[in-house]
């Protein structure tokens, strides 16, 4: 822009000079060919300010296309981080769902594996209490038998008590010592279960076992006491009291009525059993 103020002065000086009359050829021409040189410097100087402005509306376009680009990958950004949380959520879910599956597999297998020790274990105390009482077994005077969960020891009253009674004869406790010696080995939980017939309790007797409740009740908790005395483990027994329930036959006759009062001896796996009690 100098330059241009310098042509145009130069310019206003020679018209000066012109008018005036008072300028040589030489000078003339000197200032003539500097006014040209101002006017070819000012239309360069007008032809960079055109470049100069169509590269600020390059550089203007360029811009305004980076923001737009630079707002649509943020949007992208945003979403493929939306994405990758939610499944990075679903691979958690299902590394947890899939752990969780694993460890129940492994205690059903567990569980599995414990039934059938339990079984096996079972099936073995059988066969050898059947081996120590094969003789009361075979004169009927215990019947063993193997249950779901466990197996059932069932001694008839008339084995183990006299008539009206609560107190162990000479015969059942025998019978009773040779139960307790298998079962001290075992570590089932065991119930020792009271049975009576229907009939009414009565005369004196009525004084000592108001019902037969009572009675059943005694009597299973006599047997408890005497397994215990042979080295069964207080806290792996109980005692039940049924009364005249559940009979095995109906109590129409003597020789019925003498079935149904019994002594059942319920072994069961302890892991059950304390189940159940902490339920």
């Amino acid at each position: 822009m100098s330059r241009v103020v310098v042509a145009l002065a130069l310019g206003v000086s020679l018209i000066c000079v012109v008018c005036v009359g008072c300028v040589t050829q030489a000078t003339y021409e000197t200032l003539r060919q500097q006014h040209e040189e101002s006017l070819a410097a000012r239309a360069a100087l007008a032809s960079e300010l055109e470049r100069t402005e169509i590269e600020r509306d390059s550089f203007e376009a360029q811009f305004f296309d980076s923001q737009e680009s630079y707002e649509d990958e943020r949007v992208t950004r945003t979403t493929l981080a939306k994405d990758l949380a939610r499944v990075e959520f679903r691979a958690t879910r299902l590394d947890h769902d899939l752990n969780a599956e694993r460890l129940a597999r492994v205690a059903a297998t567990d569980a599995l594996v414990r039934r059938e020790t339990q079984l096996s274990s079972m099936q073995s105390t059988y066969d050898e209490l059947v081996s120590d009482l094969e003789s009361e077994v075979s004169s009927g005077q215990i019947e063993i038998e193997r249950l779901r969960e466990g197996l059932r020891l069932h001694v008839s009253d008339d084995v183990l008590f006299a008539s009206g009674s609560a107190k162990l004869d000479r015969i059942g406790k025998e019978v009773l010592v040779k139960v307790a010696l298998r079962l001290k080995e075992l570590d089932d939980f065991i119930e020792v279960r009271g049975y009576t017939d229907d009939r009414a309790i009565g005369g004196v007797l009525a004084q000592r076992f108001p019902s037969n409740w009572e009675l059943a009740a005694a009597r299973a908790a006599r047997v408890v006491r005497l397994l215990e005395e042979e080295g069964v483990p207080g806290d792996r027994l109980m005692v039940v009291s049924r009364g005249q329930n559940d009979p095995l036959v109906a109590n129409d006759s003597a020789e019925n009525r003498a079935r149904n009062r019994r002594i059942e001896i319920r072994l069961e796996p302890r892991a059950r059993s304390d189940a159940n009690s902490g339920a």
